[in-house]
């Protein structure tokens, strides 16, 4: 298991609830780099709900995969609450998906600020119809490996509660 088991299981679990209701997921991953929808398709059976993922690594990717306007980007920084809130609603306006999950944050060792230190990350769940629910995680620098896996755990956490 790539994963690991338990949270292959959680994954399993999810895509499961989904798939009941006839609700498809897109993500749209910046810290990650596409580890929440490659944990998702690890499990078989995944493509009957997860329709799409962006990799938006670069705030060029931002604009370009998913309409972040680059104003927002200048003014909020891309590790932003504002800035994760118009990544998944940009997937969600470019899939076919029903809900939406977005992720930006500074995975480290390097990168941080004052403002925005290491392990500060920035969540964001978005569903057609309904409100974009936003999370703040500071993990602290606890390694680059850990908070993309905290990262993850938070993102199947919005995840399901958005199925609730």
């Amino acid at each position: 298991m790539i994963f690991g088991d338990a949270r292959e299981r959680r994954a399993s679990a999810l895509l499961e609830a989904y798939a009941q209701s006839g609700l498809m997921i897109a993500t749209a991953e910046s810290c990650t780099g596409g580890l929440i929808a490659g944990l998702l398709t690890e499990i078989a059976g995944s493509s009957r709900v997860v329709e799409r993922g962006f990799v938006s690594y670069s705030n060029e990717a931002k604009q370009e995969l998913l309409g972040v306007p680059a104003a927002l980007i200048e003014t909020q920084g891309a590790v932003s609450d504002a800035v994760v809130r118009a990544m998944a609603e940009g997937a969600l306006a470019r899939s076919r998906a029903d809900v939406t999950v977005a992720v930006s944050g500074v995975a480290g060792p390097g990168g941080g600020t004052a403002s925005k230190p290491v392990g500060l990350v920035h969540l964001a769940c978005a569903r057609r119809g309904g409100p974009t629910v936003h999370r703040e995680k500071r993990y602290g620098d606890c390694g680059r490996g850990q908070i993309r896996l905290l990262t993850i755990d938070d993102a199947l956490a919005l995840l399901e509660e958005a199925i609730a």
